[in-house]
C-alpha cells in the first residue's frame, strides 16, 4: 500500500538478489505491548518498567490467539516488562526462542519520565500529543531525540532483516519504537507518523522489497475485534 525510501543512506534493507529470480519478501510484524498498569495512564512512561494490567492481561491472550496462526521463523523483543508480559502468552505452545534486543527498548524521555500530560503542560508548556515534534527538535530537556534513537534503532533493524532474508520475523516493543521503525522503512519523519494510532497490543505488519517497504496492515488490534 505504502512505497518510500529504505533509508536516507540509499541502502536497501533487503539484499540485493545475487541471481535474476525474484527474492521473496521479508515479512515483518511490529507489535506493540499491551495496556500498562492504571498508575501509568496518562502519563510518559518512557524507560519506567512498569507491568500489564489485568486489562492488558487479556489483550496480550487475545493477541496471542492471533499470532499462533502465523509461522515465524524469528521473534525479537524489548527487555522491559511489559513487552515480556505481552510476549508470554505467545511462548505457551513453543515457538522461536525471543531474542531480547536492549536497543527495542522505549525512546528515554528525560524530564517527561513519569509525568502526567497535564504536568508536562504546566512545567515544560507542551501539550502531550505534541511529543513527537518535541524529539524531533530535541527540545525535552535530558531525553534521548530522534536523531539518538535512530541511531540506536537502524542498526538493529537493519541487521534483523539481514538475518531473516525471505522470512517472516516479529518485533515486540513499543509505540515510540514502532513509529521510528516505521519511519526509516517508509521514509517518513518521526513527526510526520503523528498522523497514525499505534494502539497497545496492536499488530502492523510489513512486506520489505529489495527497494521499498509496503505496508499490509497498520494498527491492527486483535483483542478490540474479538470484544467486538
Amino acid at each position: 500500500m505504502s512505497k518510500g525510501q529504505s533509508l536516507k543512506s540509499g541502502k536497501p534493507l533487503v539484499a540485493q538478489p545475487t541471481a535474476l529470480k525474484p527474492q521473496p519478501a521479508t515479512w515483518l510484524w511490529l507489535i506493540r505491548h499491551a495496556e500498562v498498569e492504571t498508575t501509568y495512564h496518562g502519563r510518559f512512561g518512557g524507560r519506567v518498567d512498569m507491568g500489564l494490567s489485568p486489562r492488558g492481561h487479556e489483550q496480550a491472550t487475545a493477541l496471542a490467539r492471533h499470532l499462533r496462526e502465523r509461522a515465524f521463523h524469528a521473534i525479537y523483543a524489548s527487555p522491559l516488562k511489559r513487552v515480556q508480559q505481552t510476549l508470554a502468552p505467545l511462548l505457551i505452545n513453543g515457538g522461536p526462542k525471543p531474542v531480547i534486543r536492549p536497543e527495542l527498548r522505549e525512546v528515554d524521555l528525560g524530564d517527561w519520565t513519569g509525568l502526567t500530560w497535564d504536568e508536562v503542560h504546566v512545567r515544560f508548556g507542551f501539550r502531550a500529543f505534541e511529543w513527537l515534534d518535541q524529539l524531533e527538535r530535541a527540545s525535552i530537556p535530558n531525553a534521548e531525540c530522534a536523531e539518538t534513537l535512530r541511531a540506536r534503532l537502524e542498526p538493529c533493524l537493519r541487521q534483523i532483516i539481514a538475518d531473516h532474508p525471505g522470512q517472516q520475523v516479529a518485533v515486540f516493543c513499543h509505540g515510540g519504537v514502532i513509529r521510528m521503525l516505521l519511519g526509516i522503512l517508509i521514509g517518513l519523519p518521526l513527526s510526520k507518523t503523528a498522523m497514525f494510532e499505534i494502539d497497545s497490543a496492536s499488530v502492523t505488519q510489513l512486506a520489505l522489497h529489495p527497494h521499498y517497504a509496503q505496508v499490509q496492515l497498520l494498527n491492527f488490534v486483535p483483542w478490540r475485534e474479538v470484544a467486538g
